[in-house]
């Protein structure tokens, strides 16, 4: 065997080694003491919520579409721990690739997508005040009548809109906020815009409190519906009856 052959087989060696790696985190230390780590995290897709600003004009939601999709179900991250390290001298900032990150185990699903109007957002030099947001589902959560719907007919999106319910909420979140009454801050006065104490010597004696505060985010909901055919069949309101009491 040459000197070249040698060195081919040592690299694909060490290519079949690397690729040996299994999910859950485990490490494997090569020929250099370098080590590669791959870890395996579980996505939840079909949660059905979304999150959107509290500032949002719910009267504007509406369906802007449906459609068949492959959503991952899996993040693998895989970190080169040598690359990595040498990286911190090469680029400040870091790297992209430290640790490489893929999404994996794409499921079927059917992508539901609303618009609504809101707030445009500071940085935005166009104010554009147009969102959407998405939530999946997996094809068994449709019932086959709908899904043969969906597939087979061209309907328009108030009809694909009869398919699901549509609920909106904001959720209490536990805060960490000042406590005032159990709080002491020194004098003093701004001078050319900054904050000077009038005795040097004074120190601040700030006291936190837990609180229970509404959401900065309104959470919506959005659930399978049964269509008109399905709800005439089993004596239920139609969603167009249910619609003012969606939001």
């Amino acid at each position: 065997m040459t000197k070249l052959n040698r060195v081919l087989v040592v690299a694909a060696t060490s290519v079949l080694c690397a690729t040996s790696v299994m999910a859950g985190g485990l490490t494997l230390k090569s020929n250099n003491s370098q080590s590669i780590i791959v870890k395996v995290e579980d996505l939840h897709p079909f949660t059905h919520f979304a999150n959107i600003p509290d500032d949002a004009d719910l009267s504007s939601i509406k369906l802007a579409g449906v459609k068949r999709v492959k959503v991952a179900t899996q993040r693998k991250s895989t970190t080169d721990a040598g690359y990595c390290e040498d990286q911190q001298f090469r680029d400040p900032g870091g790297s992209m690739y430290c640790p490489y990150t893929q999404l994996e185990s794409p499921s079927a699903a059917y992508q539901v997508t609303y618009s609504y109007r809101g707030q445009p957002l500071a940085s935005d030099e166009y104010g554009n005040t147009y969102f959407t947001f998405s939530v999946y589902f997996r094809p068994d959560e449709l019932s086959p009548a709908v899904r043969e719907t969906l597939a087979k007919h061209r309907i328009s999106k108030a009809d694909a809109a009869e398919y699901f319910s549509l609920s909106t909420y904001r959720a209490p979140v536990r805060q960490v906020a000042i406590d005032e009454a159990a709080s002491t801050f020194c004098d003093g006065n701004f001078v050319d815009g900054s904050w000077t104490q009038t005795d040097s010597k004074c120190e601040d004696k700030v006291t936190y409190k837990t609180i229970t505060a509404p959401s900065e985010y309104i959470t919506v909901r959005v659930d399978p519906a049964l269509s008109q055919q399905e709800q005439a069949a089993s004596g239920s309101p139609t969603m167009s009856s249910m619609a003012g009491s969606r939001h």
